[in-house]
Formats: C-alpha cells, structure tokens, sequence
C-alpha cells in the first residue's frame, strides 16, 4: 500500500511540476542561401559564357552623390561573386565589375540599388532597378534608360 501510495504522490507531484515548466521553444527555421544556378547549362543544354558589363550614363535624379548596385541573379544569368557590386559616380563613372555567367545574353537586368559614397560599407539597399542591356559578351547599360521599380517595403 505504500507503494501505492508513493507512486500516486510522485504522479501528482510531477504534475504540479510539469505545469510550472516553460514549454520548449519552437525552433526558428534556417534559412539557407544557395545557388541553384549553376546546373543551368546542364538543364538548358547551353553552353555557359561570361559577359562583362559597363555601365555609363547618368540619371541626376537617381545616381545623386553616387549609386551603389548590386546585380540580382535572374535567369539566364547569374553573377560572379567577387563581380557583384558596382559604384556609380555622379559623372556617370564606375567603380568596380559586373562579370555575369550567363547561357545567353540578358535583354534586361535587374539591380538592388541605394545611393551612397564609393567608400560607404554594405547596407539595406532601396529596391530594385531594371536595366536594358546593349551589345554582346561586353555590353553597356545606360543609367538614364533604367527603370526604378518597386522599393522592397512594397514587396510585402
């Protein structure tokens, strides 16, 4: 009967306890940053190339005391990683690359973009910024021809 009795004590007390014990933490979901682009020529049988872009021209309204763009991958292109990022000075100048890895060339391509000075470090950029490309495996993109899209608060 002791036993019994032990048992069922232990049983309410571990009850009384259970309540009191914070429910564990819901596990916040990671989220992986990959690239699936780089199978591209094996899913599209097209050979992979590399186009080098420049950009010119000036937009006074959009470039300011200087543009700072980072390519947005989209097929059919993808960029490299060290060829990303690319200033431009409010003479329509540019400072740094844009190699893209592409299975044809782009009619358009599309930029997160924010205004800031050469040197500024990496911050939340403004939105997205779509661009004509012209010419071939070295094209250009005029800055007054790109169009401003949607700031990303407008994407929810």
């Amino acid at each position: 009967m002791r036993f019994l009795s032990a048992l069922f004590l232990s049983f309410i007390c571990l009850t009384a306890v259970a309540d009191t014990v914070p429910p564990a933490p819901m596990p916040v979901p990671r989220v992986s940053v990959f690239s699936t682009t780089v199978d591209w020529a094996a899913v599209t049988g097209l050979p992979l190339r590399q186009y080098t872009g420049k950009i010119e021209g000036t937009k006074k309204s959009l470039v300011k005391d200087g543009l700072v763009l980072y390519y947005l991958d989209s097929f059919p292109c993808y960029g490299e990683a060290d060829s990303v990022r690319v200033w431009v000075s409010p003479k329509g100048k540019m400072s740094g690359h844009l190699r893209l890895v592409c299975v044809y060339k782009p009619d358009t391509i599309s930029f997160a973009w924010r205004n800031a000075t050469e040197d500024a470090t990496q911050a939340r950029s403004t939105g997205i910024l779509t661009c004509p490309v012209e010419g071939n495996t070295i094209f250009t993109i005029d800055i007054s021809k790109c169009n401003i899209g949607k700031n990303w608060d407008e994407f929810r």
